[in-house]
């Protein structure tokens, strides 16, 4: 699987993986499309440090993306890469992608002092592969404050 940093021609077919992905169980909030092609053009622009996006290719078939995005974290002295959206097509998934990425990623942002993600908590699936990863359950509660934009 080649990870691929996302360019103008992939907008079509991250915006299609991500609709599948924020219309399924997996999210609880499911995101508009303004938000959508929203968070793909912040991925493209190359003046926004903050959020990545990539594209998973393999035999010239588009397989799946993943969103990325940093902030510093006080608790570890350094930066944070939070895995904001991480999407396999149906049939790549268990099958050793996961954990491909995790790699790439390492090795993206060797300064990052911690990874984070979210995961539903009934997706036994998704746990299971992030866990052989080496990524456990934080014993934090997330809280949040949603300030609602007209991209809703």
């Amino acid at each position: 699987m080649n990870i691929i940093k996302i360019t103008n021609k992939d907008k079509n077919t991250i915006f299609k993986m991500m609709r599948v992905f924020y219309d399924s169980p997996a999210l609880i909030h499911h995101s508009s499309d303004k938000v959508l092609l929203k968070d793909i053009e912040d991925c493209l622009d190359e003046n926004n440090p903050f959020i990545e996006g990539y594209i998973f290719r393999e035999d010239d078939k588009d397989i799946g993306y993943a969103m990325v995005s940093r902030n510093y974290t006080t608790e570890y002295g350094g930066i944070c890469i939070w895995v904001e959206d991480l999407y396999l097509e149906e049939g790549f998934r268990n099958s050793g992608r996961s954990l491909q990425f995790f790699s790439f990623l390492e090795k993206q942002y060797p300064e990052a002092v911690r990874y984070k993600l979210e995961v539903e908590s009934d997706n036994e699936r998704a746990i299971a592969a992030y866990k052989k990863n080496g990524y456990g359950i934080s014993e934090y509660h997330l809280m949040t404050k949603e300030i609602e934009k007209d991209l809703v």
